[in-house]
């Protein structure tokens, strides 16, 4: 029998250090797709506080705790809707700060996730690596995995998610308009789905930062890699599909056909030199 689920990302354009506008924009569209019948909606990252910061002290007065002021009128929000929401903040804790991700639903903090893989960019070059173990929810309405932008480059990072049984990974992510960025998100996102048969939702922001301008393109991703809906790059927009969970399910066979006692290497430190061979 079907288990069919409608989920929602979202391309928007968030605006540096204005979290009321932000949080305010992601309400509205919380709003709109559920008007349409979605029960899970994905934001960016960074949805509530923008990205390209200059130091960690410029972004801290738009940090906050998790659970906080801006997740509380989230949940409100989809206690209201009774629908789930995936949203990207700069989390403070106590003297560390974290790029995050929540998901919030109707009876409040389904869980979070810190960001583990930090590129030099942006916020991310003044944070604290996340330091929660990749965990999967099982919210009622699917099973639900969290990775945060360039965390789709490690394979690592989703096959963990699966092996707990993800049905949904979603990607909230801030996509520079660069080449090397546009095969993360033609080739390895759809690669993730497909190597692990989960639904990928890729939530990107578009606009300009600074130096950096993002290139948008969202989409929702099948189990066997195929784009089921998409955003235009550089364009606001919401994007909806129709999951059957239940296609996922197939992915036990595949799993089950792991060689673990050849893969050590895979969890060794990497030496600082190259070996060489004879």
């Amino acid at each position: 029998m079907k288990q069919v689920v409608k989920v929602a990302g979202v391309q928007m354009e968030p605006k540096l250090l204005d979290k009321e506008h932000n949080l305010s924009k992601c309400l509205e569209t919380m709003y709109l797709t559920a008007g349409k019948g979605a029960r899970l909606v994905v934001f960016p990252e960074c949805a509530l506080s923008g990205y390209v910061f200059s130091s960690l002290e410029e972004a801290l007065p738009v940090a906050e705790p998790i659970p906080g002021p801006s997740t509380e009128r989230i949940i409100a929000a989809c206690r209201e809707l009774n629908i789930f929401a995936v949203v990207g903040l700069l989390e403070r804790d106590g003297d560390k700060c974290y790029n995050a991700a929540v998901l919030l639903g109707p009876e409040g903090l389904v869980g979070k996730h810190r960001k583990a893989h930090l590129p030099d960019l942006g916020i991310d070059r003044f944070l604290h690596p996340g330091d929660l173990p990749f965990t999967v929810y099982d919210t009622g309405i699917g099973k639900i995995g969290i990775a945060i932008c360039y965390e789709a480059c490690f394979p690592e990072h989703t096959r963990i998610l699966a092996l707990q049984g993800a049905e949904i990974v979603v990607l909230p992510t801030n996509w520079p308009d660069w080449p090397v960025v546009r095969v993360i998100r033609d080739l390895l996102v759809p690669a993730r789905a497909a190597e692990n048969f989960v639904y990928f939702i890729a939530a990107d922001r578009i606009g300009e930062e600074r130096d950096i301008t993002f290139l948008g393109g969202s989409r929702i991703v099948g189990i066997g890699g195929a784009i089921l809906a998409e955003v235009k790059e550089h364009e606001e927009g919401v994007i909806f599909a129709d999951l059957d969970l239940t296609e996922t399910q197939d992915k036990m066979g595949l799993l089950s056909k792991r060689r673990p006692d050849l893969y050590g290497l895979i969890v060794q430190e990497m030496s600082h030199s190259p070996s060489s061979s004879a």
